[in-house]
C-alpha cells in the first residue's frame, strides 16, 4: 500500500512538472525566429547650473534628446540652483509623466529640490513624455536669465 501511494505521487509531481509539450526539430525549422526586442537606447545628457561672472546660467541651455533619454542637472558653482519646467509652456499631456520622471523630492509639481552642495546632481527622466519644446528655469535666478530649453523628439 505504501509503495502504491507512493508511485502515485510521483506520478503526479511528474503530470504536474511536465509542462507543456515542446514541437519537434522537424516542424519548428519551417518557422521564422521572432524578431528581437530592439536595444534600450537611452542616453544621459549632462546640464552645468553654473555662475560664470555676474551670469548664471544653465550649459548647455538649449538641448535636444529622445524620448526615454535622462538629463543630468550638475550644481557646478553659484548655487543654490534647481529646474523648474513650466506647466503652461510643455506639450499638452506632458506634466504627468514629466513630473514621474523627476527624481526624488521636490518643491512641488514640475519643480525639482533646490540643490546645495557643489558637485549636487539632479536626474530628471524623459520617459513617455510626448515630443515637443519642454521650457525650465532655475527658481532662485529666474529673474537674471537662467532658463533653458529641451526638445523632445
Amino acid at each position: 500500500m505504501r509503495a502504491t501511494a507512493i508511485v502515485t505521487g510521483l506520478g503526479l509531481v511528474l503530470a504536474a512538472c511536465g509542462g507543456e509539450k515542446k514541437p519537434e526539430p522537424a516542424a519548428e525549422a519551417g518557422r521564422a525566429a521572432p524578431p528581437a526586442a530592439p536595444a534600450a537606447t537611452a542616453a544621459t545628457h549632462d546640464v552645468n547650473m553654473v555662475l560664470e561672472g555676474t551670469t548664471y546660467k544653465f550649459v548647455p541651455n538649449e538641448l535636444t534628446i529622445k524620448v526615454g533619454d535622462k538629463v543630468v542637472f550638475h550644481n557646478v558653482s553659484g548655487g543654490p540652483h534647481n529646474v523648474q519646467f513650466f506647466a503652461d509652456s510643455i506639450p499638452s499631456g506632458a506634466q504627468s509623466p514629466l513630473d514621474a520622471g523627476m527624481s526624488g523630492d521636490k518643491l512641488g509639481p514640475l519643480n525639482g529640490p533646490l540643490l546645495t552642495e557643489p558637485n549636487a546632481t539632479y536626474e530628471v527622466t524623459f520617459a513617455g513624455v510626448p515630443a515637443g519644446t519642454y521650457k525650465f528655469t532655475c527658481t532662485p535666478h529666474q529673474a537674471m536669465g537662467m532658463n533653458g530649453h529641451i526638445t523632445v523628439q
